[in-house]
This record gives structure tokens, sequence and C-alpha cells, in this order.
């Protein structure tokens, strides 16, 4: 397994947000994390890419502890919120920083850059604007393609599809599902199921924190969610 998660718990004064006995995620697999809201998944995250510590428990990755070790850091990206971003920079100055880190120069960066040439749709590049002057669904975009552009083999993304437009919403997914084809390990947290049950082929189904079902996703996997949820 690439991730284990083992005896995870965080409590929130008398409240506990996430309670995870136990969850193995192998490399390559793409997962969905739905729930409602106050459900753990921005929390299970958080720990998961140490920005918070858990109360009790641990998060494994490639059999390392995440709170022991940075080694996980070489090859895991994340954008879970426009918190992750730069906003004083434009977007270029803001890839060239990311690509910079993976050791790739401004011309390997533009070069890079050129696969979300769809998904960015003309409003990322050359617009002149500073990434807090974009719209929540552009500065998503930002987000997204600079995890990607890291080339990561883990990728953590907290409700992606949300503020894209439906054409975007489309373009992104098939950026996940030819990155999942090249072996990426995805963890992907959404409210909308469509989208979640299209792309991933496994779902984690969270409430109050805890794991209720494991379901490997198949043609009936999103009427048995909506069921669930109490949709018509």
């Amino acid at each position: 397994m690439i991730i284990e998660v083992q005896h995870l718990k965080k409590i929130y004064g008398s409240r506990t947000v996430v309670d995870i006995e136990h969850l193995g995620i192998e490399a390559g697999e793409t997962i969905g994390l739905v729930g409602n809201n106050g459900a753990g998944k921005t929390t299970f995250f958080r720990m998961l890419l140490n920005l918070i510590r858990p109360d009790f428990g641990l998060v494994l990755s490639k059999g390392m502890d995440v709170s022991k070790s940075d080694d996980w850091k070489q090859y895991t990206a994340s954008y879970l919120d426009e918190g992750f971003l730069i906003d004083y920079l434009t977007p270029e100055e803001y890839f060239f920083f990311i690509g910079g880190l993976s050791g790739y120069t401004k011309a390997e960066t533009l070069h890079k850059l050129e696969a979300f040439k769809d998904f960015f749709n003309g409003e990322i590049l050359k617009s002149g604007k500073y990434i807090r002057d974009f719209s929540k669904g552009n500065q998503n975009k930002v987000g997204i393609a600079a995890a990607l552009l890291q080339q990561p083999e883990i990728l953590v993304l907290d409700e992606p599809f949300a503020n894209l437009d439906p054409t975007t919403q489309i373009r992104l997914k098939n950026l996940l599902k030819e990155w999942s084809s090249k072996g990426l390990t995805s963890l992907i947290s959404s409210h909308d199921l469509n989208h979640v049950t299209e792309v991933c082929q496994r779902i984690i189904l969270l409430e109050k924190g805890q794991v209720i079902r494991s379901i490997e996703t198949n043609e009936g996997t999103l009427e048995e969610l909506k069921g669930y949820f109490g949709e018509d």
C-alpha cells in the first residue's frame, strides 16, 4: 500500500471529527471521498498532508510516518483551497516558482503547461492579472495545474470541481483520467456524486469522521450513493 491509515483520530473539544481505524490505498488507485458537510473529509486530508496532527494514530506514506519524515513531500502534491496559492503573483510567476522547486527551467515549465491549454481555456496565462484577482474557479485551475505540474505520485484534491463551469469540469475529469492511466494515485473529495463516481475507481463514504463504506465503482455505484444520501 502506498498510503495506510492506522487508528487515526482527531478531536476538537467534545467532538470527534475523524475516527478511522484502518484505511489502505494501493498505488495507482483513484479514490473518491464523499460525505456531507462535517463528515471529516478536509480534516482527514490535512492530517494526510501533515498540516494538522492527529490526536491518536498515524498516516503512513510508503511506510513512512508523515509526521516524522518529509520524504513523502518529494512525490506528493495537493490543492485544498486558495490558501495554497501565492496570490500576489501572476499565474506565470507562480508556475515558474512551483516548476523551479521541481528543477524545471522557465522554458521547461512553459512547455509542461501546454498540457493544460484546454483546461485553462484561455483564461489563465497572459492575463496580466494577479492570482488574487481571479474568480474562485480560475484560482482552482491554477492550484490544480500547479499540483499536476510537479508530476507527483500522489495527488490530493479537495472539492476540485467546485466553482468550475460545466465545460471545465469535463476537461478536469479527462485530465484526471489521463493521469490515472499513467499510474497516479489520487484522493479526491467532492459533493458531486456524478463526477466522483465517473473519475474514481473506489469511493470512501465518510459519516461523522468514520468510514461507513468502501465501494468499488461500477454501473450501480451512483444510484447506491444517491440512495444513501436520500436523492430521488
